[in-house]
């Protein structure tokens, strides 16, 4: 076997019924993402129709642009189930039905008393160069084909409790034994109260069009991230570069940075209570109940939450609300209070954060209102109360 790096690879979705949108496909970007953790840089991620000729179209594709091509889907009993067809077609062998694989599919339909439709028997192909990848929850095993070059395939069924663990089990530490990625760093900086323009002028054009380290932003529902990614030189490790770009991108941003990684809001907050043995309570105010989905079970140190309307009585001042709300609380420390109104289009927040140091206030203004509106308030309260808590820590 040619002693190929394997450090580029293409994703081959197959099925109609992702390109007429009829089923999401989660495949493609799970196993994008577990790639790219390992070093290995994702060129193309490509939904297909069940349609033999621009399926091998793709296959033969992407074997001259990538070391590794990963296909999920196409490998059902049916006549529309063309990804076998189409590799056998790419790679130029015909394929044959395995007496092996045969035997242990004909036994799945015996076990079970069912009669074996000789349509199924096109999930017992091999060709020359492929070997089966064990499936042990259906009737479809993968395909693992090693090309003559060092290049690889690997289809994999569409169902994902079928294709996780093939991958996970059986695929990736075999990939890993071939050499699979480089030595990689990744950092992820998750920032609040910055888009992604001003980020970018902050940071620099020059470094957002580097290659090593590559420096990403992606806006996500509940920050903005920075993220950064590197690929050991000879001189320099991986680890080395990332943290050198780290330091240049602080010191642009720093004060908008909150957190690092996949960490969600609900879970910074439930730290910084855990640190400092406090517990927090909530009222919020015509926000239909945000900061509770945002904040969800990951505070476990959540002692009383409510969403309301309107202020009660003799209420309506935010750090008012916040302190009495903290009482309430059984008697929790820290209290939270977030009221907002429409501004014009966009939605002001008001929101206090009560704590046994004295009570901060903030304004904010935050784009859009209705639903959105009410979603980026609940971000925002977020922001100031995990903000005071460190502060007061």
């Amino acid at each position: 076997m040619p002693d190929r790096a394997l450090v580029a690879a293409e994703i081959l979705s197959i099925g109609s019924e992702l390109t007429v949108g009829e089923t999401r496909d989660t495949n493609a970007g799970e196993l994008a993402r577990e790639l790219s953790g390992l070093g290995v840089r994702v060129g193309r991620l490509t939904a297909l129709p069940d349609e033999l000729a621009s399926v091998t179209a793709a296959f033969v594709a992407a074997l001259e642009r990538a070391d590794v091509v990963v296909s999920t889907g196409g490998l059902g009993p049916t006549p529309d189930d063309l990804t076998r067809e189409a590799i056998s077609a790419a790679v130029g062998q015909e394929p044959y039905v395995d007496a092996a694989l045969e035997r242990w599919l004909r036994g799945l339909f015996d076990r079970r008393s069912i009669p074996f439709p000789e349509t199924n028997l096109k999930q017992a192909w091999l060709i020359q160069s492929a070997t089966a990848i064990p499936n042990a929850n259906g009737t479809a095993p993968g395909w693992w084909v090693d090309g003559p070059d060092g290049r690889v395939i690997v289809a994999l069924p569409g169902p994902p409790r079928e294709m996780r663990p093939m991958w996970a089990e059986w695929v990736l530490p075999r990939l890993r034994e071939r050499g699979l990625g480089q030595g990689m760093a990744v950092r992820v900086l998750r920032l609040a109260g910055i888009g992604e323009s001003l980020i970018a002028e902050r940071i620099g054009e020059g470094i957002l069009r580097a290659t090593n380290p590559i420096v990403a932003t992606y806006a996500r529902a509940d920050a903005v991230d920075v993220r950064i990614s590197a690929v050991s030189t000879a001189g320099r490790t991986a680890e080395a570069l990332v943290e050198e770009m780290e330091a240049h991108v602080r010191a642009a941003l720093d004060e908008h940075i909150w957190s690092t990684g996949d960490t969600t809001w609900g879970g910074a907050i439930e730290a910084e209570l855990e640190r400092l043995d406090w517990r927090l309570a909530v009222v919020e105010i015509a926000t239909r109940g945000s900061v509770g989905a945002l904040l969800g079970e990951s505070v476990a140190r959540l002692s009383f939450i409510e969403s309301l309307p309107h202020p009660p009585d003799g209420l309506d001042r935010p750090e008012d609300l916040a302190n009495r709300f903290r009482q309430i609380g059984h008697d929790a420390e820290v209290g939270l209070a977030v009221r907002i109104r429409t501004r014009g289009g966009d939605t002001g927040a008001s929101i206090a954060v009560a704590t046994p140091s004295g009570v901060h206030r903030e304004r904010r203004v935050v784009f859009l209102d209705g639903a959105a509106g009410r979603t980026r308030a609940a971000l925002a309260a977020a922001d100031v109360l995990l903000r005071q808590l460190r502060r007061d820590g």
